[in-house]
């Protein structure tokens, strides 16, 4: 039932509005069932018939859809032909993305299409034709597949024409095309094109349709689009037991996806809880000089108010992102950033403004703290480069597919800090179980930083622990500490892995949107380069391994994913802090 969107209904409808009958939706649903069947080996699905009937006393619909499954198939003998003789075919199927053994997925041969489709217009075949052939074996129960290429008709686009799009501006549209008038007709180009549409979130509906050119060669587009409101003002509270600032939250933000009918993309938040505050001004040009490369900026505050010391960040950033596959992207950035330490008012039990040695050394603050806020303020000045590949299926329910992040960051383009830090994080998702709607997923991850220059690393650079890490423990719990204080440093290295399986709930209905989840962490986090000056002594530098395993429950929520973890440290050191219970905002990629 979370394939569908007519929904029953329940506690949440009057948010969601997800239980009102339409006979477009029940259409729309019908598609979507096939395609989720056709994606999962279920090549002979059909729905038999699918009608909503009203009780009028209740003034309800019953929605009844019957659907005949038929057998689960594989792939089997998978090959490209060609009627073109210069048309390498051994070069082409290296890149079919079928494989033999393989369940059948009709989302696979599509992709083979448009792969084979593109590296053959890329070689000049402009008006080739690829054409999928199965051929059933309803013994085994696989599919074989033959791609077949042909030298289509010459035809061209002569014109694309947009309707519907009161708001949003034609260049907008038209630059998700990678056809133009003049160009061939091609028709995998005109679908990635439609789908792109739907992507940006601009339309609720898109439909692309050919209509007879002036000549017998030319077709012309017909692009029919069906606006939605794309602005929003948002007023939300949330709860969190874990990171810097556990407890209570407020946020309120103005968003914009499609600011002035331009495609652009700016967002005002403000909000903070007992113990932070949150300021920012976020704006994307998703086309920079006309070109499919994103480019925007972030100017942001933060305050936050820890057990011992108080910070204040104020920064900004310019980025820059570019496509490289429909997979793999890129982006870069300039970052600057001003950053304030202090201590806690309750350190100064005189009240006098002013923090005395002994008041400080009677508030029990490490050494390495404390030479770090004398120090403050500090600025940054550092430009970072990222890589995103990404093959999920779906980013809101991912069922297969990796999502992974590596990030370099070089600080010392002036300011006070020197260090050059890498990143990176990977996750893996795939279906365990079809039937009982079971996924996987491992995640692995790591992170070093290093200084140069004549400045040691600050202490405030340096890695602390987060549930992203190793689930468990409480926020900066492991790692290297002072042993004067107990207080945690941070480290210059982590490494961490996470084995998760997820779930539904068979008593609870699929469309509440609650799953739950077993997992088990293991992380280390080590390496200290703090000056040691008046005394001050750092252990638990050395590589030492913590893991823990636990259970969660997802939800996800008209208000966003939240996910509440219950984890037990299994192995662990003597001065790492526990921290079971961790209840927030999802943080799955």
């Amino acid at each position: 039932s979370d394939v569908i969107t007519t929904k029953e209904s329940t506690i949440l409808s009057f948010l969601l509005r997800d239980d009102i009958y339409d006979e477009q939706r029940l259409r729309a649903d019908e598609e979507a069932l096939r395609r989720f069947y056709y994606n999962r080996g279920y090549a002979d699905f059909r729905v038999v018939s699918a009608f909503g009937e009203l009780d009028e006393a209740s003034n309800s619909y019953t929605v009844t859809i019957t659907v005949e499954e038929g057998s689960k198939y594989t792939f089997g003998d998978v090959s490209v032909e060609s009627s073109i003789p210069e048309v390498d075919t051994a070069r082409l199927q290296s890149l079919v993305k079928t494989r033999a053994g393989a369940t059948y997925s009709a989302k696979d041969v599509e992709d083979s299409i448009i792969a084979l489709t593109e590296e053959l217009a890329g070689k000049g075949y402009a008006f080739a034709q690829v054409t999928p052939r199965g051929d059933r074996n309803f013994e085994n129960h696989t599919i074989s597949v033959v791609y077949t290429v042909d030298q289509g008709a010459k035809t061209y686009v002569e014109r694309i024409e947009i309707r519907g799009n009161a708001r949003t501006r034609d260049y907008v549209i038209r630059r998700e095309f990678d056809v133009s008038e003049g160009d061939a007709f091609n028709q995998v180009l005109i679908q990635r094109a439609k789908k792109r549409l739907e992507n940006l979130g601009f339309f609720d509906r898109v439909e692309i349709s050919t209509a007879p050119g002036s000549e017998p060669d030319q077709v012309v587009l017909v692009v029919d689009l069906l606006e939605k409101s794309t602005g929003e003002f948002s007023i939300g509270a949330g709860y969190t037991s874990g990171g810097q600032t556990p407890g209570p939250s407020v946020e309120a933000s103005i968003t914009e996806r499609n600011f002035l009918g331009r495609g652009q993309f700016i967002r005002v938040s403000a909000g903070g809880g007992k113990n932070s505050r949150d300021f920012m001004v976020s704006f994307t040009e998703p086309y920079f000089l006309g070109r499919r490369i994103s480019a925007g900026f972030d100017v942001y505050r933060q305050t936050r108010t820890l057990d011992k010391y108080e910070s204040e960040l104020t920064g900004a950033t310019v980025r820059f992102g570019l496509p490289i596959t429909e997979s793999l992207s890129t982006q870069f950035a300039y970052n600057y950033t001003r950053e304030k330490y202090d201590f806690r008012d309750r350190c100064d039990t005189d009240g006098d403004g002013i923090f005395s040695p002994g008041e400080i050394a009677a508030c029990d603050v490490s050494l390495g703290i404390q030479e770090g806020i004398a120090e403050s303020p500090w600025t940054k000045s550092s430009v970072s480069g990222t890589l995103l590949y990404n093959t999920i299926d779906d980013m809101k329910n991912p069922h297969s597919g990796i999502y992974a992040t590596f990030t370099t960051e070089v600080a010392g383009l002036g300011g006070d800090a020197e260090f050059v830090k890498l990143t990176g994080r990977g996750s893996y998702y795939h279906t365990l179980s079809d039937e009982l709607d079971i996924v996987g997923l491992v995640s692995l991850g790591g992170g070093h930083i290093a200084g140069f220059g004549d400045n040691n690393l600050r202490i405030f650079d340096h890695f602390k622990n987060n549930e992203r890490i190793i689930r468990g423990f409480e926020y900066d719990g492991i790692g290297p500490f002072d042993p004067a204080t107990g207080d945690h440093l941070g480290g210059t290295t982590y490494f961490n892995a996470s084995l998760e399986a997820q779930f539904p709930f068979p008593v609870i209905p699929e469309s509440f949107g609650l799953k739950g989840a077993v997992f088990a962490d293991a992380a280390t986090l080590y390496g200290n380069k703090i000056e040691r000056t008046g005394g001050l002594t750092v252990s638990g530098t050395e590589m030492q391994w913590r893991a823990s395993v636990g259970a969660g429950l997802i939800w996800q929520s008209p208000f966003g994913p939240l996910r509440v973890d219950y984890a037990v440290p299994v192995v662990k050191e003597d001065s790492d802090v526990e921290q079971n219970f961790n209840f927030g905002i999802s943080t799955r990629f």
